[in-house]
């Protein structure tokens, strides 16, 4: 439907997203990603961050 209408939208995925599913999302269409628990659970933020986004 939103290709059918050229629709500009975003797709977004909160909860579940970390680094094992983060690009099964992304392939599934999403392009905006929630991944709260697995960045502030992690002991380093900034390197699962850039982990996250080397996948997404």
């Amino acid at each position: 439907m939103i290709e059918s209408r050229n629709l500009k939208v975003d797709i977004e995925v909160d909860g579940g997203i970390n680094k094992t599913t983060a690009q099964a999302v992304v392939e599934a269409g999403a392009n905006v990603l929630v991944a709260g628990s697995a960045v502030y659970g992690a002991p380093d933020v900034a390197k699962t961050i850039q982990e996250l986004r080397g996948r997404s």
